[in-house]
């Protein structure tokens, strides 16, 4: 797969989770998530699975927690026919105006129904490691 049409799929994938996760769609928003999803590196869980997942925006959705959910950076790492895999910057806003960072690597596949899911999820730098990185990529090297 060229390096353009993964870029555009992947783009495409992160602005239907945000835009479904803005209007507490969890029927469309759970429907991008691959039953086999894993999601590494959130503090207090070794892994997150689907229902945990499905848990969690059920409440948030139904809660009003989320404000606004955006992703910028994107940087692809690999991609294949059934497969694409990247980083990018997500940001998180809550309604009670809490801020969550991250940079995260996702991995995408296509599956049997030709949709693409999300199958992995790995939290890289989350909120003050990320600020702190992105000060210290400012600054330059000392």
């Amino acid at each position: 797969m060229k390096e353009e049409h993964a870029e555009l799929i992947a783009e495409q994938w992160l602005t239907e989770a945000a835009e479904s996760a803005g209007k507490k769609d969890l029927q469309g928003h759970m429907g991008m998530i691959s039953k086999r999803i894993s999601v590494l590196g959130v503090p207090g869980f070794d892994n997150i699975d689907y229902d945990i997942w499905y848990t969690q925006c059920k409440h948030q959705f139904e809660m009003s927690m989320i404000k606004s959910i955006a992703y910028k950076g994107f940087n692809l790492i690999t991609a294949t026919d059934t497969q694409i895999v990247f980083t990018v910057h997500e940001t998180v806003v809550g309604t009670d105006g809490t801020l969550n960072e991250q940079i995260v690597e996702m991995s995408l596949e296509k599956e049997d129904d030709d949709v693409w899911r999300l199958v992995l999820e790995r939290v890289i730098i989350e909120n003050d490691a990320m600020r702190d990185h992105e000060l210290a990529k400012e600054k330059g090297p000392q």
